[in-house]
Formats: structure tokens, sequence, C-alpha cells
């Protein structure tokens, strides 16, 4: 069985759908590599380390051709034509964002498996590429932050005087947020948080932070550990309640998602104008439109005296690490997938496994 590795082709993506230690353990296992010569150049896996772990460096369409094809993002409209009829794609399909692409893929009759629909289940955490990546998000998020941050994050005590420790605020605790919180207490930063779901308070604490807790009349509680879209009164009730905190915050850090919705407005300009000089506002929802609506994607600007941080792809920025994490997330989702039958390799019946049931993606 066949395993090709394409090179991602979206603007500024360096990660790697499979990395040289993954590599070995596919080879091992009966697969064949058929990577893309290039791959994994921008996350700094050269294509002499793959042969040197029993890959084979291909061009692009011989890639395509596999019986398996793993990428990281959508795939090009391009390159649907090339994909071989009983290809399955593994990737980021990006349903929410689709311009056509999943209807190309259904004309061709393309099985795909889309990594962002893995159930949040204890079986499926291994396989679990959003978390994975959410992790890198969030610690990369503080850097950002420290590195705009024209103070220390800490308190510092020196002969020539001494400086309090910088306040953060984190909202939204999910994976992003929890590491995020982890990190900047980590760099002697006073941290708070806060979420709309109430059962994230041990969580914050357990971390060593503080949680804000606001009474708004609802939960924000969702299925499968996400949250759910407030009602409008709560939203309101939520920004004039929050709006005293963040104004007093030095960094803010800005997690909250709802999937395939815009991203909820928890940042206002007025919160901004009220922020001292010199403030930082990383919003990580800046891809759907921002926690803040002066964040601008892709973008670092400064309104109000306030630096906001608006970029998309921050595992993209650690792309070794990144990479690493996603390619093994993928190694345990083909395990599931793939047993050993009297004439090597056999694919499983994907319905008859929950996981991969789930992220089947089929036809409405």
């Amino acid at each position: 069985m066949k395993i090709g590795v394409l090179k991602e082709t979206v603007a500024g993506e360096s990660r790697v759908a499979s990395t040289p230690d993954v590599v070995k353990k596919l080879t091992a296992k009966g697969f064949q590599v058929m990577l893309e010569s290039g791959a994994g150049d921008a996350a700094h896996f050269t294509d002499a380390e793959y042969k040197s772990v029993g890959a084979t460096v291909v061009d692009r369409q011989t890639a395509l051709g596999c019986d398996i094809v793993v990428k990281v993002r959508k795939i090009d409209q391009a390159d649907i034509d090339q994909l071989s009829d009983s290809t399955i794609l593994i990737s980021l399909i990006e349903i929410c964002e689709d311009d056509g692409t999943l209807q190309a893929l259904f004309d061709r009759q393309i099985r795909m498996i889309a990594l962002e629909r893995i159930p949040r289940i204890s079986r499926a955490q291994s396989m679990d590429v959003l978390s994975s990546q959410s992790n890198i998000a969030g610690y990369r998020a503080v850097i950002e932050a420290a590195a705009h941050y024209g103070r220390f994050l800490p308190l510092m005590m020196t002969s020539a005087g001494s400086a309090k420790p910088a306040r953060v605020v984190v909202l939204g605790v999910g994976v992003a947020g929890l590491q995020a919180i982890a990190t900047a207490r980590r760099m002697g930063a006073d941290v708070y948080a806060y979420d709309i779901r109430p059962e994230t308070k041990e969580q914050i604490e357990s971390l060593g932070a503080k949680a804000i807790e606001l009474d708004i009349g609802e939960s924000g509680s969702g299925e499968g550990g996400y949250a759910k879209e407030l009602s409008d009164e709560a939203k309101a009730k939520q920004q004039q309640m929050l709006a005293d905190e963040l104004a007093k915050a030095h960094v803010i850090i800005t997690t909250a998602l709802i999937p395939c919705r815009p991203a909820p407005t928890l940042v206002t300009e007025e919160v901004v104008e009220r922020m001292r000089e010199g403030s930082v506002l990383v919003d990580l929802a800046a891809a759907t439109g921002g926690n803040c609506p002066l964040t601008e994607a892709d973008q670092v600007v400064t309104k109000h005296g306030v630096t906001l941080i608006g970029h998309t792809n921050y595992p993209a920025m650690m792309p070794t690490d990144s990479s690493n994490f996603y390619a093994t997330n993928v190694l345990n989702l083909l395990n599931i997938m793939v047993e050993k039958g009297e004439n090597g390799l056999a694919l499983k019946d994907l319905d008859e496994d929950e996981i991969t049931q789930a992220a089947l993606v089929r036809p409405e």
C-alpha cells in the first residue's frame, strides 16, 4: 500500500504531513511512502533524511496517484483530477470554508478523512490534530505577546529597581487557552482567565491562574467539550461585565471559537481604548473574524496605542514540532484504518470504527 506525502502550497504554510521519524515507522509496517520532492524543506526535513528511512522521493503527480494521500491543508483544485479513483485523502479538509473543493472530490468519488472531524473521545486523543496544533498556537501566542510587549512579563528585581509582573488575561480555556495560561505562568506573569463554560474554573486554577467568574445567566457548555454560541442578551451582558477586567490587562490572549461560525466578539473597541498604552492583544480567532473587531487577519497593527496581533497560522511558525505532532496524529489514525492481510496491508471498513466513521466526509 502506497502513501503519498504532498508538499503544501498554501502561502505561508511550512508544515509537512509526515516526518522522517514517522516515515520510518510507516515503512516498518509495510507501507511504501512516496514523498513529493521538497515536501519537508520548509519544516527543515531534507529529501535525504526521508530517503535514509525508506521513502521514495517522487514528483507531485506520482504522489497524488497513491492509495492514500496525506496533506496538512485542503487539497488544490488542480490536484483533484490527478488523484487515483481509489485514493483516500487524509488532511484538514477545511469544511467550514468550502470553495467547491468538496463537491469536486465527491464528483471524483474520492473518500476523504477530515482530520478536524476526529471525535474528542479518549480513544481518539492520539489522533486529534486540532488539539495538537492548538497546543502549539497557545504556546506561540504568549511568545508573540512577550516579543511585542515593551516590558517584562515576570516580576524583576534588580539593583536598578523592580518591575511588577504583567497582568495577562486569557479568554477561552480550550486546548490553546490552557497552553497559553501554562506558558504565561511559566514566564512569571500574573495570569487571569475566563471561559463561558463553568467547568473550566478548576482547570484554570490547577495551572496557578485566577478564574474570572461572571454570572451572565446561561452556560456556554456545548457538545464534545466545545463551547456553544450564547444568546444575544448573554453576549451583551458578557461584554459589559468583562470590560473592566480586560481594561486592566497588559496582555490579552483571545482563543474563543465556535465551530463553523464567526468568532464571538469579546474585546470591543471601547475596551481597547481603555487599555494602557503599549498593551498587547493576541487574537487567535483572527481567521474567523476575530474576538476583537479591530484585529486584522495576518497583520500586526497598533490601534489606540494597543498592539493587535492577528496571525492565523501559529503552528506554521514552529514547523518542525508542528509537523512531528501532526504526522504522529496521522500515524495513529492509520493504525486503526489498516490491517495486515494475506497479501500485505489492507484497508478496513471505515464505517466499522466510530473514529473513522465520524471523520469520513459524505455528501449531504
